[in-house]
């Protein structure tokens, strides 16, 4: 099975639709799926959910979905660095399910894994834990958080070979690996793509099963905040 595309538009064709929900890898602007995002842009679908741990920043990475508000709902741990992101909340245009970061990767890596559901003490007593079923263990209440589950995962790795194994470069692995796992059909964005047996069995981070996709493309390493010493 050939998962080599030629171009991010060619993988994501026949995946796509209005009101379908998406798991995407990165955390601020390292690992993310550029060339992904920017194809589902043009591709013009809308009403899309978002799981990512944050929404990129004005006119890079999610950020330029939100400029054209493709994205109804975000699911995040982190809204900074995003002044459209707070404008379009304020004003009641994107919906927002607040997820405390280790939670958020938790239920995608549950998604992946086939965990419906799962308890968890963080959030008890916020407005995290609002609607949410309450369970008590060992004397101490949990919150029962859900499983995400998505119809798409688009995310970013270093290398991988033809069948899919891939590797993550560094901090570049974040929120990648449970990303990938929880997408019905999973589409990965790579920097070099390898034969099979190139790469050390020891060092594959997450095995070509969860990959459906891939394509080999270009990748600006942008910084989110420059900041530099006087001279």
């Amino acid at each position: 099975m050939n998962k080599i595309y030629g171009s991010a538009a060619e993988a994501l064709d026949g995946v796509l639709f209005d009101g379908m929900t998406i798991a995407a890898g990165g955390f601020g602007l390292c690992g993310i799926p550029e060339n992904l995002i920017a194809a589902i842009r043009d591709a013009g679908v809308t009403g899309l959910t978002v799981a990512s741990n944050n929404c990129g920043v004005d006119e890079f990475g999610l950020g330029i979905l939100l400029k054209t508000k493709q994205i109804r709902k975000m699911m995040s741990s982190y809204v900074g660095e995003n002044a459209e992101f707070m404008r379009q909340f304020l004003s009641g245009e994107l919906e927002l399910e607040f997820n405390p970061q280790g939670t958020l990767a938790e239920r995608l890596r549950a998604g992946g894994a086939g965990i419906p559901g799962f308890y968890t003490r963080t959030g008890v007593g916020t407005v995290i834990a609002e609607g949410k079923e309450h369970k008590e263990f060992d004397g101490e209440t949990y919150i029962l958080e859900r499983a995400i589950v998505a119809d798409l995962a688009i995310v970013k790795a270093w290398k991988a070979d033809t069948t899919g194994n891939l590797v993550f470069r560094k901090t570049a692995r974040n929120f990648n690996p449970p990303a990938a796992m929880c997408g019905k059909v999973c589409v990965v964005e790579v920097e070099e793509i390898v034969q099979p047996g190139t790469l050390d069995p020891d060092h594959i981070h997450l095995p070509g099963i969860y990959v459906h996709r891939m394509i080999q493309g270009e990748h600006e390493k942008r910084i989110e905040q420059r900041t530099v010493r006087a001279a």
